[in-house]
């Protein structure tokens, strides 16, 4: 039973502010359950903390590049530190949004149409016909992302900014309009499925994501029992598909609309799924009858190294 955890947290990507917010409720919630639980804001010099500090397992909170993409995961392979989450094929194959359709769309995973652009390609002119998605191939929570509404003459223009952070290439996708959902896989089982709703009946970007009550989490999601059961079921077979272990988190769009066209397609799966106290997948958890602590607890218990 290992009883020193190294909850690895903070990092270097845009997403270090909610990493902080995540590895510090992950930490609170391991004493709670009787763990030893050392805090480690992840610099480059990573490697060396943890050789001197030898933990029992690694509790990876990190979000975004560097401890999503499979970077940190190598590093804990090569010092045998059993970690969290998933490994390092199915890390960086998972942040990589377009490689990760490829291998959705494959499994027979319904993906949207799309393709990769340059962004100031995107910048200049129409890249697809309105309405559509611009995207970063490997970021999350929302950075970077624009919706070019129907009827929108100019594409965004921040995309051509010197000072732009996310990388030349992006993921244009056609845009699916109606419900998002969300469905956890704990292990080899999907959880419930969540109708995410900003509050300000705007789009769920970064803060309907993260400020409290910036959103709507209706739980179990009020569509039919079919649809519900088939997000579960793609959830499934798309961490299947990417080779993902313990908790992941699949994103869904599905067009119930008056009117609408019924598609439905899974969005992306992220590994490192925030955990933060308006996060999604402790929700989830909480309604299959798992408690935070229990949560974590059973992330600890699964770690290993070769995932």
């Amino acid at each position: 039973m290992p009883q020193h955890v190294a909850v690895l947290m903070g990092g270097w990507s845009s997403e270090r502010e909610v990493s902080l917010r995540s590895g510090e409720a992950c930490a609170k919630a391991l004493e709670g359950e009787g763990f030893r639980a050392t805090r480690v804001d992840v610099t480059r010099d990573i490697g060396r903390v943890l050789a001197d500090l030898k933990p029992d397992v690694a509790f990876n909170a990190l979000h975004g590049p560097a401890g999503e993409d499979g970077t940190i995961q190598g590093v804990l392979e090569v010092l045998r530190i059993p970690y969290t989450h998933s490994g390092v094929l199915a890390s960086a194959l998972a942040m990589n949004k377009d490689m990760a359709k490829t291998v959705m769309a494959a499994a027979g995973v319904p993906v949207p149409q799309g393709m990769v652009v340059n962004r100031l390609d995107a910048a200049r002119a129409h890249v697809m016909a309105p309405p559509y998605v611009l995207k970063p191939i490997a970021e999350g929570s929302s950075y970077g992302v624009f919706i070019i509404k129907a009827g929108q003459a100019h594409p965004p223009q921040e995309l051509a900014r010197p000072d732009w952070k996310y990388g030349e290439y992006l993921l244009a996708e056609k845009f699916v309009a109606g419900r998002e959902l969300t469905c956890a896989v704990m292990g080899d089982k999907a959880l419930g499925v969540i109708d995410i709703r900003a509050a300000d009946g705007g789009w769920y970007d970064y803060h309907a994501k993260y400020a409290k009550g910036g959103s709507i989490h209706i739980l179990p999601a009020e569509i039919l029992p079919n649809i519900y059961q088939r997000i579960q079921q793609l959830a499934l077979r798309a961490h299947q598909a990417l080779g993902c272990r313990g908790v992941s988190r699949s994103d869904f769009r599905y067009d119930d609309l008056p009117g609408g066209t019924g598609e439905l397609v899974l969005l992306e799966v992220n590994t490192q799924p925030g955990m933060t106290e308006t996060s999604l997948v402790p929700e989830m958890a909480a309604f299959a009858g798992y408690s935070f602590g229990g949560l974590v607890r059973w992330m600890v218990q699964d770690a290993s190294c070769d995932r």
